[in-house]
């Protein structure tokens, strides 16, 4: 039988080892949750590979992602990290974690964990959507673009419906591998 896979993730072995493990997969975790929400604000624009190639960098300078270490970040430390090559060196993103930081950890304070809040959206289902090829995929939906909606009016920044639906992609609240995927989850 062969290995059929998402044709997203066949550029290089990174890919296709997130792709196999991680993306789709539900996360329920608030520390995994941050993570996630810091990686995809900070792939705005960009590549998801470049992303992955600076995920340990991420790891190493926003405190193993803890949103309320990241949360005490000063403006001195978004000087230090500007200069640092491990990851992506954007004034307005590296504030936007900071700043999310302090979003997220009000969404927890509020709902119990931000988890909680999160998989509301989606009546604490995943998503199943029987996608043929890859170019058949959602970028944004209403619910993306409805999450996107109130996580702005909470404050967070970088996140609007098409990095809110890569979000819901990767932390499997969407299941959107392609339907003969050796890593569909049914």
């Amino acid at each position: 039988m062969e290995n059929i896979r998402c044709a997203w993730c066949l550029g290089s072995p990174e890919y296709i080892h997130y792709h196999d493990t991680e993306w789709g997969v539900p996360i329920y975790d608030d520390p995994s949750l941050f993570e996630c929400i810091v990686l995809e604000s900070a792939q705005a624009g960009l590549s998801w590979i470049t992303i992955l190639r600076k995920r340990e960098g991420y790891r190493a300078l926003f405190h193993n992602f803890d949103p309320v270490k990241v949360a005490k970040m000063t403006d001195a430390d978004v000087e230090r990290l500007l200069l640092d090559e491990r990851i992506v060196r954007h004034r307005a993103k590296i504030e936007a974690t900071i700043n999310n930081a302090k979003a997220f950890l009000k969404i927890a304070d509020e709902f119990g964990s931000f988890s909680q809040y999160y998989w509301a959206f989606s009546d604490n289902q995943v998503i199943d959507n029987p996608i043929e090829h890859h170019t058949d995929g959602a970028s944004i939906t209403d619910l993306s673009k409805r999450l996107a909606k109130d996580l702005k009016k909470r404050g967070f920044k970088f996140l609007g419906p098409t990095t809110c639906y890569a979000f819901m992609q990767a932390t499997g609240m969407v299941n959107d591998h392609i339907t003969d995927c050796i890593a569909r989850r049914s």
